[in-house]
Formats: structure tokens, sequence, C-alpha cells
């Protein structure tokens, strides 16, 4: 089992920025995979940025905003968030896909809130 504690969120002005942080407990491995989703009220869960050895990701919306990083011996994985605007405005969820010979789990954390206002 793995679980997932995300601290960071709050409020921020626009042009703002944070940065989220998502620590797992478990067994978590650099080739598994660690990201951040998000979801607005009223829309559907959105992919931002994910992260494994050699390969990141990031949704259009974030891309040259948003960087993901992580830190393998504490098992963290980081969105530091810069420009941020009212539409970044969302719950933001971390995410582990562990892959094992025996097969893929996925575990998401509770959430934590971004409000971009002024």
């Amino acid at each position: 089992q793995v679980q997932l504690v995300e601290s960071g969120g709050g409020l921020v002005q626009p042009g703002g920025s944070l940065t989220l942080s998502c620590a797992a407990s478990g067994s978590v491995f650099s080739s598994d995979v660690m990201g951040w989703y998000r979801q607005a009220p009223g829309n559907e869960r959105e992919l931002v940025a994910t992260i494994r050895t050699g390969r990141i990701f990031y949704a259009d919306s974030v891309k040259g905003r948003f960087t993901i990083s992580r830190d393998n011996a504490k098992k963290t994985v980081y969105l530091h968030m810069n420009s941020l605007a009212p539409e970044d405005t969302a719950v933001y969820y971390c995410n582990v896909r562990v892959s094992r010979y025996y097969g893929d789990s996925e575990y998401r954390g509770k959430g934590t809130l971004v409000t971009v206002s002024s």
C-alpha cells in the first residue's frame, strides 16, 4: 500500500507562485510514475504533470509555467507553479502509479486546494 499526503495549497494572487508537495509512504521506486491531477468545480479531472525516470509530461495548459520534480530518497514529488491564473484554481491531487511484476496499482491523495484570486 502507498499513502500520499499533499501540502502547500492555499490562496495566491494572479501572477503569483506556489509549490505543492506530496510525500509518499510505502514502496515507491524511481521508475514509478508520480504526478499531479487537478479538478476545478464543474470540470473533469485534468492531468497536469507526471514524472518518472527520464520522462516528464506537462499538460499544454501549464507548459512553461509549472515544473514538476521529485526527490526519490524522500519519495516526494513537487509541483512548482508560477504565473498562476484564476483558471488554475482547483483541487490538486497527487497520484502515483506503481508498476510491479504482478501488475500496476494507482494511488491518489486527498487533494489540496489552490485558489488564485485577487
